[in-house]
């Protein structure tokens, strides 16, 4: 079998007979990431080909793209089983399907409302290009569902709040290596250490999304002020936000000083060993930008190694696009991609779940052993997703801005209501750091469970007014966690928060 240089770190192989795949591939359309159906007979559906093909799934995020093509899998896999073929599907089909996936006592995966509505979406959007675009079915199945499918018992949203000193514990013991006793455990390698640290305190800090995080270029990231003050302003493009609309983004300068020294120091030693060994310049589609014009809409000039030329908006290109761009160093290409693996290659949003998923396995194993296994609420190890981050960053901010309000300013109630006609609350201030349309989607998908409380009556308790919002508020947020679901509050004991 001839095999093709590497690419990336990773092997391509092409079957005899095969070689011209790939033009073949292009005339008909397909592109790098799209989906491929088979059948239990391992033939290419083609009509989910032309559906994925489509400009209204590829108009989708490549979240979503692999979170539809995957339930979509499941279903028509399903549908074989019963001798259908997916276009053959009737509305009692999916309601069966749906039987199976929520409430079959034989099924040991169910699956909850949320999820459920997640695939109803799914199968509601192919079945829509069925009956509307390809005129495969005559009748949509998914509305004509009971209850138009839709779960009854959906949650609003699923909220995984960490407070600050919960983030302390979780960075110390699942990225730091440390063990009960305050330092790293014998053996602890520290590897990439520095990278992993400053990523997770830039998304505590500032409520980025993980892709709009681990997209960041070296450029975009927002200078700390000398003698500035404890927060900084940076900029998210608009093609790796979920709206594709830019955002500005306020994260704190010691999270930044972190991302800092993350760059001067293992980052460009990764760098240099890459440049060693001569990988930048074998990256196919390599994008040396010569130049990024500033104004209204910034633009991203490059030349690639054929001498091609090419320019594009900063706020269009793509994570992909974004991770082929490099500039010319003293000792060769450089990467612009911030955010870099132990071989100096660029490392992939999606990749930044293995490593919550391995410091959650470190933060698991000091559970003590009476609780091992039983322990489905977090309270004696800290749990934490990138999102938990973009959580925590909402209810810390909403109690702090309420804080400084009744605390530090000692407004009267008349004083507060014009500070509030003049500013916005609090709720409203959070909605423009995380970017949301409106302030009832802050408070429906962030703050809800904690609407209930009467914040003010909270922090009166607090004696001594802080001169800024800081971690001293810890006790504060132990009360919020007490008179609230789903916050984790753990101390550094590993100990549930009293």
């Amino acid at each position: 079998m001839p095999e093709r240089p590497s690419e990336n770190g990773v092997r391509t192989a092409v079957l005899p007979g095969w070689e011209s795949l790939g033009a073949r591939e292009e005339m008909v359309g397909i592109r790098a990431g799209d989906p491929i159906f088979l059948s239990p007979d391992y033939r290419v559906d083609a009509e989910l080909s032309r559906y994925v093909q489509s400009n209204r799934f590829r108009a989708f995020t490549a979240e979503t793209k692999r979170n539809y093509a995957g339930d979509i899998a499941m279903l028509v896999t399903a549908l074989s089983a019963r001798g259908k073929h997916w276009v053959e599907a009737t509305a009692r089909d999916l309601e069966d399907y749906e039987h199976w996936r929520r409430f079959a006592k034989q099924n040991p995966k169910r699956v909850g409302g949320s999820k459920w509505d997640r695939e109803r979406a799914a199968f509601l959007h192919l079945y829509t290009w069925a009956e509307k675009r390809a005129h495969l079915i005559a009748v949509n199945p998914v509305e004509m569902m009971a209850g138009g499918g839709k779960a009854k018992d959906t949650r609003p949203v699923n909220v995984h709040w960490l407070t600050p000193r919960t983030w302390r514990l979780w960075i110390d013991v699942g990225l730091r290596g440390h063990g009960l006793n305050g330092v790293p455990e014998p053996g602890w390698l520290g590897r990439l250490e520095d990278r992993n640290t400053a990523f997770v305190r830039l998304l505590t800090s500032s409520g980025l999304r993980r892709t709009e995080a681990a997209s960041l270029l070296t450029f975009e990231v927002p200078a700390r002020q000398v003698g500035g003050g404890r927060y900084v302003v940076g900029r998210v493009a608009a093609e790796v936000t979920r709206s594709k609309v830019p955002r500005t983004f306020y994260a704190a300068a010691a999270a930044i000083g972190e991302v800092e020294a993350y760059a001067e120091s293992s980052r460009a030693w990764a760098v240099r060993q890459a440049q060693r060994r001569g990988l930048y310049e074998r990256i196919p589609g390599m994008r040396l930008v010569t130049q990024v014009t500033r104004g209204l809409k910034a633009r991203v000039h490059w030349r690639e190694p054929g001498g091609t030329e090419g320019v594009q908006a900063l706020d269009d290109l793509t994570w992909q696009e974004r991770t082929l761009l490099f500039t010319e160093g003293p000792d060769g290409p450089e990467p612009l991609w911030l955010w870099l693996n132990e071989r100096g290659m660029p490392f992939g949003p999606h990749s930044w779940e293995g490593v919550f998923k391995e410091a959650n396995t470190r933060c698991g194993a000091l559970i003590p052993p009476e609780r091992a296994g039983l322990d489905p609420h977090h309270q004696f190890a800290p749990y934490a997703t990138p999102h938990s981050g973009r959580h925590s960053f909402a209810l810390y901010m909403l109690v702090v801005l309420e804080y400084v309000l009744d605390q530090r300013y000692g407004l009267s109630p008349d004083e507060r209501r014009d500070y509030r006609m003049l500013f916005g609350d609090p709720w409203f201030m959070v909605q423009g750091l995380l970017g949301h349309a409106s302030r009832e989607t802050t408070v429906r998908h962030y703050l809800s469970p904690v609407r209930h409380l009467q914040l003010s009556h909270l922090l009166s308790a607090v004696d001594e007014p802080a001169e800024v919002p800081s971690v001293d508020l810890d006790m504060v947020f132990a009360q919020v966690a007490r008179h609230a679901e789903g916050i984790q509050d753990i101390e550094s004991r590993m100990g549930a928060g009293r």
